[in-house]
């Protein structure tokens, strides 16, 4: 019989009673990219190199903005290698002055459609050999033919969280990533199914936010909007 040799934790020691999080928690501050051109919206684009959408991004500039208030300022940052995540660093960078280098993490990257990648929304139905999931396009045992099953996201994504949570011990990080990659960090931290963290919302400039303490995964938020002002898409 194995033994459990995660230490015993202190549930006093790790309350959160103030508006403050404490410093020197391994802590992700995770931020689903801005929205992406009108025409990638009509299809399963996946991991297909999309841009935001210009509109978008002049319009939500408040939201940026206000992104850029809530991330701490002596974080890590890491993205997706997708230009739609990547510029969304760049622009909350912008607006909130920081002047950390943006490392890109391929591992973070969304769920890879393979020869599905592209697909008009309204056939994709059609590809599908199993029903979907009621809150995403295909179930999360299903994999596209040269693409991968949200059960595949769930490890890569999960594997890349426990490697730096370990190489940055103690430290903010900031990640850009993607709807449902954000969704299998949580489903990694949560240690429940794809399928059910599928059930999770994660919208376009939401912030999710993860620790992890001696071994241990919780989550702090799921899908907190920042502050778009008056003007929304």
């Amino acid at each position: 019989m194995t033994q459990n040799t995660r230490p015993t934790l202190d549930p006093q020691a790790h309350f959160i009673d103030g508006p403050t999080l404490p410093s020197g928690t391994t802590r992700f501050w995770l931020v689903r990219h801005g929205v992406v051109e009108e025409d990638a919206r009509r299809t399963m684009y996946g991991t297909l190199d999309v841009p935001l959408c210009p509109h978008a991004l002049q319009d939500h500039q408040p939201a940026y903005a206000s992104l850029a208030r809530r991330l701490p300022h002596d974080a890590l940052w890491f993205s997706s290698p997708l230009q739609r995540a990547y510029q969304t660093g760049l622009t909350i960078q912008k607006a909130g002055r920081f002047s950390t280098p943006i490392a890109t993490e391929a591992d973070f990257t969304e769920q890879s459609m393979g020869q599905w990648s592209g697909e008009p929304h309204a056939t994709f139905p059609t590809l599908l050999s199993k029903p979907s999931h009621p809150f995403w396009s295909l179930s999360a045992d299903e994999t596209p033919p040269g693409g991968e099953s949200m059960d595949q996201v769930k490890q890569r994504i999960g594997s890349c969280l426990e490697r730096l949570a370990h190489a940055h011990t103690g430290h903010d990080m900031v990640v850009l990533s993607h709807g449902g990659a954000i969704r299998m960090a949580l489903a990694h931290a949560l240690q429940c199914s794809p399928d059910m963290a599928l059930h999770l919302t994660v919208q376009n400039l939401s912030l999710s936010i993860i620790e992890h303490i001696a071994g241990y995964w919780r989550v702090i938020s799921v899908n907190t909007l920042p502050d778009f002002g008056e003007n929304t898409l």
